[in-house]
């Protein structure tokens, strides 16, 4: 078996894998005794087709198989034993030539690769990065203590609609009368809302269910009436106010602490508002951190300056989707893909050369963390270990969470590695001003 390479422009190697009879003849006659003794053949007894028609028939194909086998895998070692850095994968050329399997016992396979550039970093104090600390403002304060009061408080009945109520009342199209008709204005719209405003128990008004129940389940629902069958239903009905209901939020007793914090850990107002405030400034710091992750990101990239063998990973892209994208759609979303590709090598790179590693009670934290956020979410705070644990198992039981967590874990080594490398200043600004400088850093 002979192999060579030759560097070609745009960043790529073709490389030839030439197998001949002496390579592939032993597998060759071992798979063909093997379709022997499998083979079912009318006129021969199971097992007892001769040799003769067994090469006839089977042969050729089976060279092919074979010799194409070999090929493949003696590019692998080739690479690996070269410790050639490449990317995307392993394509068959464009200079392959056809094959005769029927007169030639030499059969050259031609393959194509891109080639990787080389990440070669240096960081100093030269290099600045900027690390923002959002201000926490009373706006915030008093909107994170809404929703959280929200989850203990009660609805009391008002006289009027004010903004947000929920109110109840007679829904009647003439063909139709709901006598329970509820309405959350909280989840509707503030077009859809502002009718409601001023109006008080038994005041009249006319709606349109499609409105304010937007979602056909729940119209359905109200209504009584299958999803099928909306579609022949008036929509505008007489709507005949019964109840106007506010909520209210909890007094903040010893009752409501022992309820909303059962470890103790909050006891009265003033630990409620540091309470608030650590959890706006943990929510905060993680979008700093995001900002401030992707500015290392680019920093990089920029420092790295990578060039990439573009045309060969839009086409290794083609071939790998098997059709399911055009080249136009390729094209269009390149840029990011690239982007992403050329973060990979300068992650791995940094990670070599740091050692950074990630460990399985890494991943495992940062699962139950993950899992953790999604269970606040839903207002459960306080979920035990145990089922957090197995939450988390589940995540990574699925490989595509599985991997977005990993690259997350090294994505943030890296981070945490490069930053005392240079120097890096903190500024404090408001959500907007960080939402702006997020904006350009994402252009």
């Amino acid at each position: 078996m002979n192999i060579t390479r030759e560097n070609r422009e745009g960043q790529t190697a073709v490389i030839k894998v030439t197998v001949g009879e002496s390579d592939y003849n032993e597998a060759v006659d071992k798979k063909l005794r093997e379709y022997r003794r499998k083979a079912n053949m009318p006129g021969f007894r199971p097992g007892m087709v001769p040799m003769s028609i067994i090469n006839k028939t089977y042969r050729k194909s089976t060279i092919a198989e074979t010799a194409y086998k070999m090929a493949s895998d003696a590019v692998f070692e080739y690479i690996d034993k070269e410790k050639i850095d490449y990317v995307g994968d392993v394509l068959p050329s464009d200079e392959q030539g056809a094959f005769d399997f029927d007169n030639n016992t030499e059969h050259e396979f031609v393959f194509e690769i891109g080639l990787a550039p080389e990440v070669d970093i240096e960081l100093s104090e030269k290099d600045k990065l900027t690390r923002y600390k959002i201000k926490i403002t009373e706006e915030m304060h008093e909107g994170y203590r809404a929703n959280f009061l929200r989850r203990y408080g009660r609805l009391v009945d008002v006289e009027a609609v004010v903004d947000d109520e929920a109110v109840t009342g007679v829904l009647d199209n003439g063909d139709i009368r709901v006598e329970e008709g509820y309405v959350g204005l909280v989840s509707l719209g503030e077009d859809v809302r502002k009718q409601f405003v001023g109006k008080k128990v038994g005041d009249e008004m006319t709606v349109n269910v499609n409105e304010i129940y937007p979602r056909e389940s729940q119209r359905a629902s109200v209504l009584g009436v299958k999803e099928s069958e909306l579609t022949g239903i008036n929509p505008e009905f007489k709507f005949t106010i019964k109840q106007i209901r506010k909520f209210a939020e909890p007094e903040l007793n010893e009752e409501f602490f022992k309820l909303a914090f059962p470890e103790g850990n909050v006891t009265d107002k003033a630990g409620l508002d540091k309470y608030i405030d650590d959890q706006i400034a943990a929510d905060l710091a993680r979008e700093s951190e995001y900002v401030f992750t992707t500015e290392v990101r680019n920093f990089l990239l920029g420092k790295a300056n990578l060039t990439m063998p573009e045309e060969f990973l839009k086409r290794w892209l083609f071939t790998v989707n098997e059709g399911k994208f055009s080249m136009e759609d390729i094209e269009k979303d390149f840029p990011a893909f690239l982007k992403m590709m050329k973060w990979n090598l300068v992650q791995k790179k940094l990670a070599d050369k740091y050692e950074i590693k990630v460990e399985q009670d890494e991943i495992l934290a940062e699962a139950k963390a993950y899992a953790a956020a999604q269970f606040a979410q839903y207002g459960m705070a306080n979920i035990d270990d145990e089922t957090l644990t197995k939450y988390a198992n589940s995540i990574l039981g699925r490989r595509e969470e599985a991997n977005k967590i990993i690259d997350h874990l090294y994505e943030k080594k890296v981070v945490e590695a490069v930053a005392p490398l240079v120097k890096v200043s903190n500024k404090t600004v408001t959500s907007e001003e960080l939402g702006k400088i997020f904006e350009k850093m994402t252009e």
